[in-house]
């Protein structure tokens, strides 16, 4: 198995990197997506309440999988084409986005409402008191359910071979077609997720601890 990986290592980490390029875009850009949708439904009037409910609702409720075939072969109906990375990339957003929007309501509700009423009880606004007081602490609570859905999605990010995204499992595949050996290029692939996960998961819990609140 090693003799494949140094024979074929370029196209190894080429796939690795656009695979962890794809898991950091849709993860940060998720955490953003996932954080307005959080405060839409927690602090939001009932019309955006109610609108990001169902929108957390919708994507939860369906499988990652046809979401990507909407937006890569379906919007193209409507005169939308994207490349297979930008499709897979706006997929993951979307689906890690209401993902995150679930973890951050539950880490948001986690903290006492007396918080945010002795914020305004000083002169604070409502939105101030929420990005000063209760968002520092709802997103050091909420970094072992991020670290979850980094792992999440780097294992996801192998549904993009299937519209032709040139990521890990894409080059895997490429190279079991040239030289027939799949069990052991598949191993390699594997191993090489594994070890990107177990790299991530220590950096993960490296941050959890420098920035936990004593």
């Amino acid at each position: 198995m090693l003799d494949i990986f140094m024979e074929y290592y370029p196209l190894f980490l080429r796939g690795l990197g656009v695979t962890v390029f794809v898991t950091i875009i849709s993860c940060f850009s998720g955490t953003i997506l996932g954080t307005l949708l959080a405060l839409g439904k927690i602090y939001g009037n009932k019309y955006i309440s109610a609108l990001t409910r169902i929108f957390i609702s919708i994507i939860r409720g369906t499988p990652l999988l046809v979401q990507l075939f909407i937006i890569y072969y379906g919007l193209p109906s409507y005169g939308v084409r994207l490349t297979p990375i930008t499709a897979a990339i706006i997929s993951f957003i979307i689906n890690s986005g209401a993902y995150q929007a679930e973890y951050l309501r539950g880490s948001i509700q986690s903290i006492s409402g007396s918080q945010l009423k002795a914020a305004q009880s000083i002169g604070m606004t409502k939105w101030q008191g929420i990005r000063h007081i209760v968002l520092p602490q709802a997103l050091r609570r909420v970094i072992p359910s991020w670290t979850n859905e980094f792992i999440y999605m780097i294992k996801y990010s192998s549904l993009a071979y299937v519209i032709g995204a040139k990521e890990l499992m894409t080059e895997g595949k490429l190279i079991a077609s040239r030289n027939y050996q799949f069990f052991n290029v598949y191993f390699v692939v594997a191993l090489i997720y594994l070890i990107v996960i177990i790299i991530f998961v220590y950096l993960f819990n490296r941050l959890e601890k420098k920035v936990t609140i004593p």
